[in-house]
C-alpha cells in the first residue's frame, strides 16, 4: 500500500514562484487541454498528469467516470461515498471515506466541472481528515485515432509539511494510476456485460420468432 514517507527537514528557502503543469500537452486534444493547465507554487505545491489507454469505447468509460456520487465503483481505495449536497451536477459536495492503510480517513470533495459533451470532469478537495490539502483533479476522456480511449487525469496539490515535491508526486501518481487501471477494468466489464446482454436478447428474440413460425407452420399443415 503506498504511503507518504516520514517528514524530512527541508533546507531549501521558500520561493513564491509558480509554473504550469504541461506533461499532458502532447497527448490530448487542444479543446480540452486548457482544463489541465494547473498553476503550482514551485516549492509548496506539486502537479502531475497520468495517462491511461483503455480498449473500451469513450461512452463506456465516461458512464463510469461521470458518476460523482459513486467513485467507489472504480476507485478501490474508497470505502464509501455520501452526497452531502447537490444532485450530481456542478457544485455537488460529497464525503468519501477511504480504506485503512492510507494517511487519511475522509475527504470532502466538490464537483467543479462536468462536461458531458467534451467528457471532462473536475473536482476539488475542500475538507476532511487527510494530508493532501488543496487537491484539485481534472480528468478528460477522448478517442484516439486507432479507436482506443485515452483517459488523462491531472492534479495539483499542496506538499505536506516536511515532505518533498518528489515524495508527494510519487505517492499521488501511484494512487491515480491504480484508479485509472481500475477504471479501465470496470469499463471493460460493463462493456462485455452489455455485449453479452445484447446477444442474449437477440437469441431470445430469434427463438421466439422460430417458435411462432414453427407453430404457425404446423397449424397450417393441421388444417
Amino acid at each position: 500500500m503506498p504511503s507518504l514517507p516520514l517528514p524530512k527537514p527541508s533546507s531549501h528557502p521558500s520561493r513564491l514562484t509558480s509554473r504550469l503543469c504541461t506533461a499532458h500537452k502532447s497527448v490530448i486534444p487542444p479543446e480540452v487541454s486548457r482544463h489541465h493547465d494547473h498553476s503550482a507554487n514551485s516549492t509548496t505545491q506539486c502537479c502531475s498528469a497520468v495517462i491511461q489507454t483503455v480498449s473500451s469505447p469513450v461512452s463506456a468509460v465516461w458512464s463510469v467516470l461521470r458518476r460523482f456520487d459513486r467513485p467507489q465503483s472504480y476507485k478501490r481505495f474508497i470505502k464509501s461515498c455520501h452526497v452531502i449536497t447537490g444532485s450530481g451536477g456542478v457544485g455537488t459536495l460529497r464525503e468519501v471515506r477511504v480504506i485503512s492503510g492510507l494517511p487519511a480517513s475522509s475527504s470532502h470533495e466538490r464537483l467543479e466541472l462536468l462536461d458531458d459533451e467534451k467528457h471532462v470532469l473536475s473536482f476539488r478537495v475542500v475538507g476532511g481528515e487527510h494530508r493532501l490539502k488543496n487537491y484539485k483533479s481534472v480528468t478528460s476522456v477522448h478517442e484516439r485515432e486507432d479507436g482506443k480511449t485515452v483517459v488523462v487525469e491531472s492534479y495539483v496539490v499542496d506538499v505536506p509539511p516536511g515532505n518533498t515535491r518528489e515524495d508527494t508526486r510519487a505517492f499521488v501518481d501511484t494512487i491515480v494510476k491504480c484508479n485509472l487501471q481500475s477504471l479501465a477494468s470496470t469499463a471493460g466489464e460493463r462493456c462485455n456485460f452489455a455485449c453479452v446482454e445484447g446477444w442474449f436478447g437477440l437469441f431470445i428474440l430469434l427463438s421466439a420468432n422460430l417458435i411462432f413460425f414453427s407453430s404457425f407452420f404446423f397449424f397450417l399443415i393441421g388444417r
